[in-house]
């Protein structure tokens, strides 16, 4: 009997220390779980990279510390020289050093996705809190408004307005953010429209939280992936709407160069001399290419449903 007491003792003791050696899980908030599938995310990781890279070299590819050159003087004597040690890129049909209009170009891409994204961020997320937060007849008001320009043709719009105001970095950005706003105010209204009968809304709403705390307290912040996911995906949207105004001539004005403009002068002797089209061509796919995977990466990696 001594020695079945003595067994069981042990066997509790055993239970006790192997309970005690458990430790409870560490609850892993929403953004930490985020950021460690999207640095999980191969893909979206190196896009990441690449953007860095690319946004480095836009501001510090054109200066003293890697060339001599400028994106505007011409030398007649050196137009469509190749490749060289001299010109890393080349030169195109005025001499000048591909180079540095490579990096110019990219610098205008990226101001004009970057602005045009933040602005249609902005207008898009206080129009559509306020038609998804108010809903009814304000809800019915706003969205068809926001319909009626939706369905006027956006690059008509975008071309009209720069044919009748004067081509310059500025206009681009307002033009492109004429209607580039209506998506994300779309996103925003859905998000907003869902959670805003949750309990923790009208809990907070009880206890006589104001409209704007509501909002920018609790519902925008719920809100926040898919809107990042938005932004992200607007941006090279806006770079090749850009590109595209610049290769029909309505970008910004000679002799400042654009991707979409130094693809354009390329196009005549593009057999004869391939370089000046591969570069800003190829840098143009590679940053869009780079945006796009990342917004897929953040996308997947803000899903709450992939969330173990």
């Amino acid at each position: 009997m001594s020695g079945m007491n003595n067994n069981n003792n042990g066997t509790a003791n055993t239970d006790l220390n192997s309970q005690a050696a458990v430790k409870p899980q560490e609850s892993i908030s929403l953004f930490r779980d985020a950021m460690y599938r999207l640095a999980t995310n191969k893909a979206a990781m190196i896009s990441l990279g690449v953007l860095v890279l690319v946004v480095l070299f836009a501001i510090i590819g054109p200066t003293s510390l890697f060339t001599k050159y400028n994106y505007y003087s011409n030398d007649l004597l050196n137009s469509n020289a190749a490749p060289s040690a001299d010109h890393w890129f080349g030169t195109d049909d005025l001499g000048r050093d591909v180079w540095v209009r490579t990096w110019v170009g990219a610098r205008v891409s990226l101001t004009v996705g970057l602005a045009a994204a933040l602005i249609d961020l902005v207008i898009g997320v206080i129009y559509g809190a306020i038609m998804g937060f108010y809903g009814g007849r304000v809800d019915g008001i706003m969205n068809k408004f926001s319909e009626i320009l939706y369905s006027l043709p956006y690059m008509l719009v975008v071309i009209l307005l720069l044919v009748v105001l004067e081509p310059s970095l500025t206009t681009i950005i307002i033009a492109l953010t004429i209607t580039g706003w209506i998506s994300m105010s779309w996103i925003v209204r859905g998000e907003i429209m869902q959670l805003k009968n949750r309990d923790f809304i009208l809990a907070a709403r009880s206890m006589g939280a104001s409209t704007g705390r509501q909002l920018f307290r609790h519902l925008l912040p719920n809100a926040v992936g898919p809107i990042i996911v938005t932004l992200t995906l607007s941006i090279p949207n806006a770079i090749f709407a850009e590109a595209f105004l610049s290769f029909l001539g309505l970008g910004v004005s000679a002799p400042r160069s654009s991707l979409g403009s130094m693809i354009n002068d390329a196009l005549t002797g593009w057999t004869l001399y391939p370089w000046r089209m591969w570069f800003p061509a190829g840098l143009m796919v590679v940053t869009m290419l780079a945006f796009n995977l990342l917004g897929d990466g953040l996308r997947d990696a803000l899903d709450p449903k992939l969330r173990k």
